[in-house]
């Protein structure tokens, strides 16, 4: 298996059904603040593209 398959597999989704209800609301959490750093990078991503196409309409 080269670099790019192993980059565009699907990480193993954990076995929910034998997860307590405290673990299954801890990872509700983290999937949580996991959306929240994916949504900042999209902000980050859209400021800049902004910027670049302001820059060059002028």
């Amino acid at each position: 298996m080269d670099w790019d398959e192993a980059r565009n597999k699907a990480p193993l989704s954990p076995q929910y059904d034998a997860m307590s209800v405290a673990d299954l609301e801890e990872r509700i959490e983290e999937l949580k603040a996991e959306i929240d750093r994916i949504r900042a990078v999209i902000t980050k991503k859209q400021a800049a593209r902004g910027s670049a196409s302001s820059f060059f309409k002028n």
